[in-house]
């Protein structure tokens, strides 16, 4: 009979009480503080490129602040003065108008044309690629083109219009034809981006609400109105306020239908807010004056975010019960 003569193994040996417990404190604060080192790059980046710069132009607005002869502490002095700026309120007036016309028809045509692409269409994909070629366009070559659109005397809109007896319209000049013009070149750029988000929120609705539907004697229009928007209301709720921030900031667009002209135009027909913050900060180097414009815009953007949350939260659904 063979023995096995190798040396017995020995037992491995526990670690020490006071290794075992930096462990298990150290395995307690991985756990406990780990999400927070995860998550932490954006909270970082925010607060250097988001807060403080926010907070700062808060502090200039405070300040008569040139480029050269330095700044002096005049509190409100800018916001009082703001509240009487002509050219101040006609540049709201600019950018309420411009975002009216252009907000609200870009979102029912995106609600539309998500309705319908989401449908069964032969060569789906290349539909629903489509629709994102004006966004990838260059914002100046889309300015090129509807400026040349909407010219005054060769423009293709005003022959178009000569066929119905529309005497021709100097769209550039005239406030309301700048605002349609560069409310539909918004329009062109952004329909089809705000459609897609429709889109994939349409398809995340179960297909078994428009059976039920159909078997009940809906018809399309009735599932569209009393099932597909309902359910989408927590997206109808997000495209609306991005729409509200990209609309009360509108910039290139009215900036490059005239030219570069910052005014927007000779009579400011067409000058936005941000527009106006810009001449102030950088035309006339005011840098206080322009940074309360800035904040005026931030409570505006605020202000109508919160009003539009509020009525498409009802108008899509209801309050919660």
């Amino acid at each position: 009979m063979a023995v096995d003569m190798r040396p017995a193994t020995a037992a491995p040996r526990a670690a020490p009480p006071g290794r075992r417990s930096l462990r298990a404190r150290l395995a307690r604060m991985d756990l406990k503080y780990s999400p927070y080192l995860y998550i932490s790059p954006f909270y970082i980046i925010f607060l250097a490129f988001g807060l403080f710069p926010l907070g700062y132009t808060f502090w200039v607005s405070l300040n008569h602040w040139e480029i050269i002869g330095g700044h002096n502490f005049i509190g409100l002095r800018n916001y009082t003065r703001l509240m009487t700026d002509d050219q101040f309120w006609n540049a709201v007036v600019n950018t309420l108008g411009m975002f009216a016309i252009a907000t609200v028809p870009q979102l029912i045509l995106a609600l539309m044309l998500a309705n319908a692409l989401n449908r069964r269409l032969r060569f789906q994909t290349l539909f629903r690629m489509g629709v994102l070629l004006p966004l990838v366009t260059s914002v100046a070559a889309v300015a090129i083109v509807f400026t040349q659109l909407y010219g005054r005397d060769y423009g293709m809109i005003n022959w178009i219009l000569h066929f119905f007896g529309v005497h021709k319209i100097d769209w550039q000049a005239n406030r309301w034809g700048s605002w349609v013009a560069v409310s539909t070149m918004v329009d062109w750029r952004w329909t089809g981006y705000n459609s897609l988000i429709f889109l994939a929120g349409m398809q995340a609705i179960p297909r078994d609400l428009y059976e039920a539907a159909a078997i009940d004697g809906a018809s399309r229009r009735q599932q569209f109105w009393r099932i597909t928007v309902p359910m989408l209301r927590p997206t109808i709720i997000f495209t609306t306020i991005i729409s509200t921030i990209g609309g009360l900031q509108l910039f290139t667009e009215p900036l490059l239908f005239n030219f570069g002209y910052m005014q927007g135009g000779s009579l400011r027909q067409s000058q936005t807010v941000a527009m106006y913050m810009f001449e102030n900060a950088f035309n006339r180097f005011q840098y206080g004056y322009g940074s309360a414009v800035a904040w005026m815009l931030f409570l505006m953007i605020l202000l109508f975010s919160l009003v539009n949350f509020l009525l498409i939260r009802r108008f899509a659904g209801g309050e919660d019960k």
